[in-house]
């Protein structure tokens, strides 16, 4: 059954016709459809299922507000779920199927919970899923998994087949919403010469304003839309993008933007979705506002729509929901649906507005053209099941008995308007209740913040409470002008355009519909069409005790899942407000969280997927490793070289040559990966004395010192060595796999701590190359390739130096993780693979040899020097490992001081640093236990220590282990067993951890 009208459609060319398919049966719309308009105009009025009662659901709204006509959309590595058919455009082949029932839509056997409605109240999962607990694996937990979610989640090894990217942008002035605000706004700012970027989500401009009328400056207000577009496109500093949601707004003019590239047409080249990054100095919101629901008995069934959907539905796509259309409603906006239903040829049986007083001049053209207005009344319930059928109609300020039955097969209900106000709020605006309007709107005393104080949001037309044409035009006009002048731009002295409309009456506040409802019509009367939350459920909440919004949001689900209460929160606010006997802005509101609808996960992840889900970092020098056959290690994102094996010899042999060579001569290390990062600022010396252990801010320019950084539990979790570039510059070296980390730990103690200090932190890892030069001939072959005076006497040990060497500009630091003679040599990364060639032929004369990262970890422990994630485990301190000379006694405080003066953490048990000597000259397996006498709590042999790590020293030609033990440094000489996982047993002798060259005669050298 069809119910396109004969005419009309603004937005749909009827010469192109489109097939599609909704639960497998083959249907058809024309271009310009959206999914919803197209299902209506076939005469499919249920569309699926409610997620608690399974009751059947129609669509109710027109955009990105509609909690109901969600389906799976697309098949195989197509498919998704929870796509709303209200924003979704219709294109050839579409396929779709509706969510939420078994066996079919029409025929649904969790349809059942319905008639146990009684017994499924609000919360009703927290008291029946407790006790008996030995339901709960066999019973409980099985059904829940099954009802759990709504759509459909695509297949395991399902595989996306589009592409997605991310977008990033810098720009003056963001408006967001393409409606008359919004383009009015974005005219404000381009004339005044500021750079604009003008998104809409949908893929028409002009908002509301085409299908409610109006005129501009005495032109149709659709007059006003093209002429403002076309200025607009002809503006170069300005760049207009539809399909484009404003997704999340955060601090410092943060926005992501969320752009549907090819949803419309399904196989055209390039990403189908766009994640756009954006910096803006000023932020429009200019996001209109979402027309309400009304609470009465049966307003979910079919047929039953927002006032401004019908309307909608009817102008832009010529669809009739119904041939008789009831209108009931609380303010004059409505009126403009049964006008509009009524031009068309369509009857409209009544309206029933509540307020005793009636409308405005609106409602006096309804009466002119025959429409039956009734005033003070409301609609006690709506009959019917699948569809509309007819209302009853009483009393508003009654109980509910019926006055009159009217037969229809549509309802278009209007409980006033709520600006859209999530953008706002996501960074920190806040809201005022307008009793006048019964909205929350803005509070323009109280904007979203950047880190001086300046507002970079500003509200726009209805999103700032303004509902009349004239008043959106004119503070739009406003927000455009104050966003250019914020960010230096000058408005030409223009008068706003002069919006006009016919003279509204007040709306009148109703919550409920009768006022004085029974409990068995307000069971039926539904806040939350998704989620099947009814009055009552509120009003159980209440009474319960759950007086925070918050915790009625949760025990009733209201306002969750999918549409985040567009349209629930509200009429939900009132109810719990007039159970509690407290006015609404005493209850407060929900928080809202980006974003603002749902976005696709493939936007989320952009590129990475695949190969590139982790890509593989790469040091400047990587291609020569690879040429030379070098052995890879995973280490963070990196792959380092382990060994370079030559011949056929194993690896053992490879590391045991690469350390000879390196001890006797020279050796070159690919130390690219180390972490870098610059931290600037006057306030940098004490930051760095609270992340570090140790002093920084004593460090002079010119010097390097190692530091240990610990996380607020005491814990250590990087090492490194800090350089002091001037009075204000560090450049402090991490672990490899640490950069990233100790990055966000930085930025998360200055944004959250320390936000009102001078401090500025850059990752430059990949910026430069880092060569380890290393040996006793290290100076030696730096000398030969000239430019710097590297002598001990000039560049003494844990001192840096910039120059040139063989020509190229070099920042040379003289410290050594081997304990050789050692340079580090950082380099600009283009010039990477160029320093390390001169250095190989530099160095021929010395055998010269590059050695990989496990000849290194060697080195390292022959010299005492701990690994974190070797010696660490996230359960260790510095003093664990002998480290009490890197934590300052000058320091009031760093980061985890107050963790380590804990009784846990000065226990005298605490396992403690030692090296590891083993009896039989073997190698201790790594991470082995050691035993003591007796047995644990558990009935387990009691441990003693453990091996940190363990390697065979080629150098010492026996095996050395670093351990951590109980009471270890007291215990010299001791003798530990070691069980191993084959039986055997291993003995090791507790040492000093410093195995050679304990007075560091050869890295002083």
């Amino acid at each position: 059954m069809s119910t396109r009208l004969a005419t009309g459609g603004r937005l749909v060319n009827r010469a192109q016709k489109m097939n599609f398919t909704f639960n497998g049966e083959r249907l058809s719309g024309h271009a310009g459809d959206t999914l919803a308009s197209a299902l209506l105009a076939n005469g499919k009025m249920m569309v699926g299922r409610s997620f608690k009662y399974h009751r059947p659901r129609g669509v109710v709204a027109s955009g990105a507000e509609e909690p109901n006509a969600l389906v799976n959309l697309g098949t195989g590595n197509r498919l998704e779920p929870n796509q709303r058919a209200t924003t979704t455009e219709l294109f050839e082949g579409l396929a779709a199927t509706s969510q939420n029932h078994w066996p079919s839509l029409e025929f649904d056997i969790g349809a059942v919970n319905t008639y146990f409605s009684r017994f499924l109240p609000a919360g009703f999962y927290y008291k029946m899923f407790m006790y008996p607990r030995a339901f709960w694996k066999h019973v409980y937990e099985p059904f829940i998994r099954q009802s759990a979610g709504l759509g459909r989640a695509p297949e395991a090894h399902s595989r996306d087949e589009d592409t997605y990217e991310h977008f990033y942008a810098y720009i003056d002035v963001l408006v967001i919403g393409g409606g008359i605000a919004g383009l009015q706004a974005a005219l404000a700012a381009g004339r005044a010469g500021a750079q604009v970027l003008l998104i809409e989500q949908t893929a028409h401009w002009g908002g509301r304003t085409p299908v409610d009328g109006g005129e501009v400056d005495g032109k149709p207000a659709a007059e006003f839309v093209e002429a403002a577009l076309a200025e607009l496109r002809g503006m170069k500093n300005v760049a207009l993008r539809t399909r484009m949601m404003g997704a999340g707004v955060y601090d410092h003019g943060y926005v992501l933007a969320y752009e549907r590239m090819s949803d419309h047409a399904p196989g055209t080249p390039g990403p189908r979705h766009r994640l756009w990054r954006l910096r803006c100095k000023q932020i429009v919101t200019a996001t209109g506002a979402i027309e309400r629901p009304l609470c009465f008995a049966g307003n979910d069934v079919p047929g039953v729509l927002l006032a401004s959907a019908l309307r909608d539905y009817a102008v832009n796509y010529g669809v009739s929901i119904g041939d008789r259309t009831v209108v009931v409603t609380n303010n004059d906006d409505a009126y403009r649906t049964a006008i509009s239903m009524k031009e068309m040829g369509l009857e409209v049986p009544a309206i029933i507005d509540a307020r005793a007083g009636g409308g405005g001049a609106l409602a006096q053209q309804a009466r002119d053209l025959g429409i039956r207005v009734e005033t003070g009344k409301g609609i006690a319930k709506v009959k019917g099941t699948r569809r509309v059928e007819g209302v009853a109609i009483c009393a508003q300020a009654g109980e509910g008995a019926v006055l009159d039955e009217i037969k229809c097969d549509a309802v278009a209900m209007s409980g006033g308007w709520s600006p859209v106000v999530h953008l706002w709020s996501h960074c920190g605006g806040k809201l005022d209740w307008d009793d006048a309007q019964s909205m929350f709107r803005p509070r323009a005393s109280a904007p979203p913040t950047g880190a001086t104080g300046e507002a970079f949001v500003i509200p726009a037309g209805s999103a700032n409470g303004h509902l009349g044409l004239g008043d959106v035009l004119a503070d739009a006009d406003a927000a455009g002008r104050a966003a250019a002048q914020a960010v230096g731009a000058t408005p030409p002295k223009t008068a706003a355009p002069q919006g006009a409309g016919p003279d509204e009456a007040p709306i009148e506040p109703v919550w409920l519909m009768p006022q004085g409802v029974d409990i068995k019509l307000r069971m039926k009367a539904w806040l939350d069409f998704q989620n099947d939350v009814k009055v009552s459920d509120v009003q159980l909440a209440a009474r319960e005790g759950f007086e925070s919004v918050e915790h009625a949001k949760r025990y009733t689900t209201l306002g969750m899942a999918t549409d985040q209460g567009k349209l629930s929160n509200i009429n939900g606010l009132a109810i719990l407000s007039d159970a509690l006997g407290q006015p609404i802005p005493q209850t407060g509101t929900t928080t809202f969280r980006p974003p603002y609808t749902p976005i696709s996960m493939g936007a989320i992840a952009g590129e990475a997927r695949g190969k590139v889900f982790q890509p593989i970092r790469r040091t400047p020098i990587q291609d020569w490793h690879e040429a030379q056959g070098a052995y890879f290690e995973p280490v963070g994102h990196w792959r380092r070289p382990y060994c370079y094996p030559q011949g056929g010899e194993s690896h053992a042999q490879a590391v045991e040559r690469e350390i000879t060579q390196t001890r006797n001569s020279l050796g070159l290390l690919d130390a690219s990966t180390l972490g870098k990062l610059v931290v600037k600022g006057p306030d940098a010396a004490r930051f760095l004395d609270m992340l570090y252990t140790n002093m920084m801010s004593t460090l002079k320019p010119g010097r390097c010192r190692y530091g240990l950084m610990c996380s607020e539990n005491g814990f250590l979790m990087d090492d490194g060595v800090v350089a002091r570039i001037d009075d204000e510059t560090f450049l402090c070296h991490t672990t490899t796999g640490g950069a990233e980390r100790i990055h966000a730990h930085m930025e998360e103690w200055l944004q959250t701590e320390w936000w009102d200090w001078q401090v500025y932190v850059a990752n430059v890892t990949e910026q430069y190359a880092q060569i380890g030069v290393v040996g006793p001939n290290a100076r030696k072959v730096l000398e030969k390739l000239g430019g710097m005076d590297l002598s001990r006497e000039t560049l003494p040990f844990m001192a840096w130096a910039d120059g040139t060497l063989a020509g190229i500009g070099v920042r040379v630091f003289r410290i050594s993780f081997s304990g050789e003679l050692s340079y580090e040599i950082a380099v600009d990364a283009s010039y990477g693979r160029a320093l390390w060639d001169k250095l190989l032929a530099a160095g021929e004369e010395f055998g010269v040899m590059p050695y990989g990262t496990e000849a290194l970890h060697v080195m390292r422990a022959e010299k005492g020097f701990i690994m974190i994630g070797d010696e660490t485990d996230g359960t260790v301190i510095p003093q664990d490992l002998g480290l009490h000379w890197a934590i300052s006694k000058k320091k009031d405080d760093f980061i985890g001081k107050r963790a380590q003066e804990r009784s846990h953490m000065t226990d005298p048990d605490r396992w403690q640093l030692v090296g590891l000597e083993t009896l039989d000259g073997g190698v201790l397996p790594d991470g082995a236990y050691a035993v003591a006498e007796g047995t644990n709590a558990n009935g387990q042999r009691n441990m003693q220590g453990r091996v940190t790590s363990t390697y065979y020293s080629p150098t010492l030609k026996r095996g050395i282990a670093m351990g951590l033990v109980r009471h270890g440094p007291d215990r010299m000489g001791e003798v530990l067993e070691f069980p191993g996982t084959d039986g055997t047993t291993h003995k090791a002798r507790i040492v000093e951890p410093v195995f050679f060259d304990k007075d560091g005669e050869k890295q002083n050298v």
